[in-house]
């Protein structure tokens, strides 16, 4: 017996520590947001979340109000619905709730890379000195010559190819603004290593065709890889396509390219003066190419669907567009030089911007998530105060508490193209809830620390693509009639949404 009482107390400790860990013993403290660890113990709500994340938050919401806490793979996380109080999390300190924690977690898991100190600041640095103001202005004309290419390679060089051609209006779209916008950060085959621009060109569109389809199959795959539950064949793809985007967008492959751009330059720079070594930023030249390029040509997509659904929107966007080519002395005919797409023509498109934002409030989606560094406040905007704990998680999910409110966007899950256009043809900006004014009444690229620091580049992207489709082609539905996809539900909390299923369309030169 005085054997065996040791071993019984030893397994005994062991049992309520696992019980710890698992969560079993956590309680509600006073003061605390009301807690639902769910039936598993240590799981708790992961799995529903995971299938349905606004249909989850939609009914935790009605079941215990607009800050609840839930017990997900290990973790505890609170969400704050509240988005009069969403300035209480956007502008609380590093000190107490911290975002490159968890994003350092994720990046790694995803992409391979081990992110270093100052990384997101680095990023922040060189994105708006590079992709923003001035430089923006030169990411304009590299991608305006890139999409050029990539849409207008196969019209015969008389310009008389009117005949209708037809592709699924997803993949094209992604298809295209992917491309482009890898060739415009990444840069070109040098003319010199071929025999003529041309073939340089068509070079570019051949390397840049393979990386998207291989690119597709990685993303595809990305919901699971980052939740963590891929099987063991997809995680043997998955790390199977990261070795083909570390090799190549590799350095020295990168540095071979011509028109490298600043951001990329710089970024690659930036670390090899830190001393990486160079197959870690080969692993974070891939995180860059996500980041840049895996939201803009969904978005793209659901922006062409919304107006061919809304004769009045493609008809309103359409006579902005040509307004501004007439405006600028240039005029789209046969055989003509292509338009010069500037960045100062696209500052003047109230209507567009519009209809961009309008699709980012229906189709984007991301969850905000921040590390709680010590035990701390949560302050709503009608006086009450929550308790929450240091180690747990912070989380906003706009979508469901923002864009798709009926009371801040009267019929919310409408496509309204100028719901953001004031009377006079300015931006809209004044929302209400309550009476009151909303300052968060859209959130497609985050908030506060985690905010995109691409987004300036991303939504010029966008419009850019539109622009020149708007431009060159006539394009339609083929069945007019088929109803708009519903969402991939996987894909809630990772930015742009994308649909469960491709729609047929087709295009022409309109001239």
């Amino acid at each position: 017996m005085g054997l065996l009482l040791p071993i019984i107390l030893s397994c005994l400790a062991a049992l309520i520590a696992g019980l710890y860990v698992l969560g079993v013993f956590r309680q509600r403290r006073p003061g605390e947001p009301p807690l639902d660890k769910g039936l598993v113990p240590w799981l708790g709500h992961v799995f529903e979340f995971r299938r349905n994340t606004f249909k989850f938050l939609q009914r935790m919401k009605q079941k215990h109000g607009d800050v609840f806490t839930v017990q997900m793979g290990g973790f505890y996380f609170t969400f704050l619905q509240d988005p009069m109080s969403f300035g209480a999390f956007v502008k609380e300190t590093r000190e107490k709730l911290d975002f490159v924690k968890f994003a350092v977690h994720l990046v790694r898991r995803v992409f391979g890379y081990v992110a270093i100190e100052n990384d997101h600041h680095l990023l922040e640095v060189s994105s708006n000195k590079h992709l923003k103001g001035d430089g923006l202005g030169v990411m304009t004309q590299a991608m305006m010559s890139n999409l050029q290419n990539l849409m207008l390679h196969n019209i015969n060089s008389d310009g008389e190819q009117k005949t209708w051609i037809e592709d699924g209006l997803f993949m094209y779209c992604y298809n295209i603004v992917f491309r482009a916008g890898y060739l415009s950060l990444y840069g070109n085959v040098p003319s010199k290593s071929v025999e003529s621009e041309e073939k340089a060109k068509e070079k570019d569109r051949a390397e840049s065709e393979a990386l998207f389809y291989e690119f597709r199959k990685y993303d595809q795959l990305f919901p699971n890889l980052a939740y963590g539950i891929l099987s063991p064949k997809q995680r043997a793809e998955a790390n199977s396509l990261m070795n083909y985007f570390w090799k190549t967008l590799s350095v020295q492959k990168i540095k071979a390219k011509d028109n490298i751009s600043r951001w990329v330059g710089d970024m690659q720079q930036a670390r090899e003066e830190l001393g990486m070594e160079e197959s870690m930023i080969n692993k974070y030249m891939f995180l860059l190419l996500w980041a840049s390029q895996g939201n803009t040509g969904p978005s793209s997509f659901w922006l062409l669907l919304f107006l061919m659904k809304h004769p009045e929107a493609m008809k309103a966007v359409k006579e902005e567009v040509d307004r501004l080519v007439k405006e600028s002395g240039q005029e789209v005919k046969p055989g003509g030089p292509l338009i010069d797409l500037t960045r100062e023509m696209l500052t003047k498109t109230p209507v567009l911007d519009s209809a961009v934002e309008e699709t980012l409030r229906l189709t984007a989606a991301p969850l905000l998530t921040r590390a709680v560094l010590k035990d701390m406040t949560l302050k709503m905007a009608d006086g009450r105060e929550y308790l929450i704990r240091e180690g747990d998680r912070l989380a906003m999910f706009p979508y469901i508490d923002v864009h798709v409110d009926p009371e801040i966007h009267p019929e919310p899950h409408s496509f309204k193209y100028d719901r953001f256009l004031n009377p006079n043809g300015t931006r809209k900006t004044d929302f209400y809830k309550a009476g009151k004014k909303v300052k968060y009444y859209t959130m497609p690229w985050g908030a506060g620390v985690s905010m995109c620091p691409g987004r300036f580049f991303a939504t010029n992207e966008l419009k850019q693509f539109a622009f020149l489709m708007l431009v060159y082609f006539d394009f339609e539905l083929k069945n007019p009639d088929e109803k708009i996809p519903e969402i991939d539900f996987k894909r809630w909390g990772f930015g742009s949404m994308q649909p469960l299923n491709d729609i047929k369309f087709r295009y022409r030169l309109r001239y």
